[in-house]
């Protein structure tokens, strides 16, 4: 493997201090690569040139077929539960793990990719990925990103040439994902179903020193550990609630021990709010609708407190014990996020007290699930509400003396108008405008593609020429289905 002209070092730390769960892999070559979009300001933030990677040798280290001399590629092994089940050995079956880069900020981040090619993970498939699935994860994240959501970022996406077949032949792609690390409860999962407490121990200790440090310091550092875990994802699930977001594959391997969405497989953002909202197509039980999402989280941060147990404490009641103390703060932890995050989309004051603040939020909720309002549309038009004009919210309901009623309660708590713009989106990554950018990427025409993108990464501020981009979807484009694309 030829050392790319870069100056940018890539780690091999995880490779290096976790070899039994990680497998040394390489990049299948792309017979035609083309570049398709690049993310100059990420690039820029990870120390690339982003004309370089603009370039043949770029391109080439974005496919991971030339990497700087030092980086150990590898497919990392995890293990999860898929919709309840447990599979023992999941891993990167399509993806490597390229090493570790320092941001400008000073933090370590991942550099990795999906779709380049079968690993001994890989259970039978293919490997690949097609154009459609690897843009989907890049307009989302990115999205995800501007509205202030922790996440995985994309650097790029490059056209392999080569034909993937699913339902029909697809063309072919590569995503070069940045993470703050690919660890997941799946992978504690991995560690702990080998029986060898020193690999598990190796790992927990690798995850405090690269994301909860401060748990080092702490009387039970693995307790610290699982709770700040806990924390982060509690204040993650409540942000995908108020942006209406539905990750559609809440698997334990898909939850991040960072506190960052992963995985934008059959994701998708919900229009008209109904928390029985499910996208994916594979989903038919409704396990991971917009509404479980909470109670899907504890269920998978319940599956890291079992694979903990054996460093919580030796009595291993006791390390039950201890674990269901942390978790049990999970409730708490989303529900003051929750509400803080609500109180800012009615730009309500931050000391708004609850038993004021709560009900207000709980009957607005019904009113919308009632009337089948638009989640976004509805709060920036609120925003006109706290200007003086509130026919643009009045015009949503059905029932108006009902939402009169709650209007004159929301009045009376002078809600800030500008702090509303600052917390309510104008543009998300309508699911109709998606599908267009995707299907016109996927026959080579890329400017639905950056038009909607111009839209998404500047969420907040309204401008003219982008109605369209926040307006819901037409009703003849039906009820919405996701696809994993694998």
């Amino acid at each position: 493997m030829n050392a790319a002209p870069t100056t940018v070092e890539i780690g091999d730390r995880f490779a290096r201090e976790l070899p039994e769960l990680a497998v040394s892999w390489r990049a299948e070559a792309a017979p035609a690569p083309t570049l398709l979009v690049l993310n100059d300001e990420l690039a820029g933030d990870l120390g690339f040139d982003p004309d370089w990677l603009r370039g043949p040798d770029g391109v080439q280290l974005l496919l991971g077929t030339q990497v700087p001399a030092g980086a150990t590629p590898v497919a990392q092994a995890y293990a999860g539960h898929q919709f309840g089940g447990y599979v023992p050995r999941l891993g990167d079956g399509r993806a490597l793990l390229l090493g570790e880069l320092t941001a400008a900020d000073g933090t370590l981040r991942d550099l990795a990719l999906k779709g380049s090619g079968a690993t001994p993970f890989a259970r039978g498939g293919d490997g690949l990925a097609a154009v459609g699935p690897m843009l989907r994860e890049y307009i989302v994240s990115e999205a995800m990103h501007a509205l202030g959501v922790p996440t995985t970022r994309s650097l790029a996406v490059v056209a392999t040439g080569r034909q993937v077949q699913r339902e029909t032949p697809l063309p072919g792609a590569v995503l070069a994902r940045v993470a703050s690390s690919h660890l997941r409860v799946g992978t504690f999962q991995y560690a702990a179903n080998s029986a060898d407490v020193d690999v598990l121990r190796r790992l927990a200790d690798h995850a405090i020193a690269r994301h909860h440090p401060g748990a080092a310091s702490a009387g039970n550092p693995y307790l610290a550990l699982f709770e700040a875990v806990v924390g982060v994802q509690a204040e993650l699930v409540a942000k995908w609630m108020l942006v209406g977001f539905v990750h559609g594959v809440m698997n334990t391997d898909n939850m991040t021990i960072s506190g960052e969405t992963i995985d934008y497989g059959p994701c998708a953002f919900m229009e008209a709010y109904d928390p029985e909202t499910v996208f994916s197509s594979i989903d038919s039980w409704g396990r991971y609708a917009y509404g479980s999402q909470p109670s899907v989280a504890v269920w998978n941060l319940a599956r890291l407190a079992e694979s903990l147990l054996p460093l919580l404490a030796e009595d291993q009641q006791q390390a039950i014990a201890l674990a269901e103390g942390s978790l049990g703060g999970f409730t708490a932890r989303f529900q003051d996020a929750l509400a803080d995050g609500m109180r800012a989309k009615l730009g309500l004051a931050a000391d708004t007290p609850d038993e004021v603040a709560v009900p207000l939020m709980n009957d607005l909720i019904a009113q919308l699930h009632q009337s089948h309002v638009d989640f976004t549309s509805f709060f920036r038009a609120l925003g006109h509400g706290a200007r003086g004009d509130d026919e643009p919210a009045r015009g949503l309901f059905l029932d108006l003396a009902a939402f009169d009623a709650w209007l004159a309660r929301w009045h009376g708590l002078n809600p800030d108008a500008d702090a509303m713009d600052r917390a309510n989106p104008v543009y998300i990554p309508r699911n109709h405008l998606v599908e267009e950018a995707l299907t016109a990427a996927t026959a080579g025409d890329l400017q639905p593609l950056h038009r909607l993108l111009e839209a998404v990464t500047a969420p907040y501020d309204e401008r003219p020429g982008f109605e369209r981009y926040a307006e819901p979807a037409p009703e003849d484009f039906g009820k919405y289905r996701t696809f994993c694309g694998t």
